[in-house]
C-alpha cells in the first residue's frame, strides 16, 4: 500500500460530506458535485502533491474542486455552442440546493460567470486570501479582485442588497455634508 492511500481513505471517509456540500456551491446538481469531489480527490492524491494532515489534504481538494468546476463550465459552454450549431436542443439542467445557502443566493450564484462564481466562493465562502485564490485559479491578483468585485456586484443586484462598505460610504458622505 502506498504511503498516501491511508490519508486518502481517511479524507474520503471523514470529509466527503463536507466536500460535497462545498462542491454544491459551484455545481449545478448534487451528482455533478459528487463527480467534482471524486475527480478532485483522484487528481489531488494521484499527482505529486503530498499532505501531512487530513486538514491540509481537504483544503487542497476544496481548491481542486473549484478548478475542476471552471474546467467543466468551459467544456459545457463549448458543447452548447456545438449543439447550437447542429440545432440540437439540450435537456434543461435541474438545479439542486447547496447546503446552507438560501435558495435566492443559490440562484444568484448560478447566474454568475464561472470565474466570478469561483472567485466569490473562494474569497467569501472558503475565506481564502486574494493571493490564495490567484494561486488556485492561476490568475493574477488583479483579475481575482476584478472577478470578485463584479461577482459581488452582480449578486447584490440580483438579490436587491448593498455592499456594507457602500452603505457606510453613503452614511459618511451624508454625515459630512453641511446645510447652509
Amino acid at each position: 500500500m502506498a504511503a498516501w492511500q491511508p490519508l486518502l481513505e481517511q479524507v474520503a471517509r471523514e470529509r466527503y460530506p463536507r466536500l460535497v456540500a462545498r462542491a454544491m456551491l459551484v455545481a449545478s446538481s448534487r451528482s455533478e458535485a459528487e463527480d467534482l469531489v471524486s475527480d478532485a480527490l483522484l487528481s489531488s492524491f494521484g499527482g505529486r502533491a503530498r499532505f501531512a494532515t487530513v486538514a491540509e489534504a481537504e483544503a487542497y481538494v476544496r481548491c481542486a474542486i473549484v478548478s475542476r468546476s471552471i474546467d467543466s463550465s468551459r467544456r459545457r459552454a463549448v458543447e452548447r455552442r456545438a449543439l447550437s450549431r447542429l440545432r440540437l436542443e439540450r435537456e434543461p439542467v435541474v438545479e439542486m440546493p447547496a447546503a446552507g445557502l438560501a435558495p435566492e443566493v443559490e440562484a444568484a450564484l448560478a447566474q454568475l460567470a464561472p470565474r466570478e462564481r469561483a472567485c466569490v466562493v473562494l474569497r467569501h465562502l472558503e475565506d481564502l486570501s486574494v493571493r490564495e485564490v490567484a494561486d488556485v485559479l492561476r490568475l493574477s491578483e488583479g483579475a481575482v479582485k476584478r472577478y470578485t468585485f463584479d461577482g459581488v456586484a452582480a449578486l447584490n443586484a440580483a438579490l436587491g442588497t448593498r455592499d456594507p462598505r457602500e452603505t457606510a460610504r453613503v452614511r459618511m458622505t451624508e454625515g459630512s455634508s453641511t446645510d447652509a
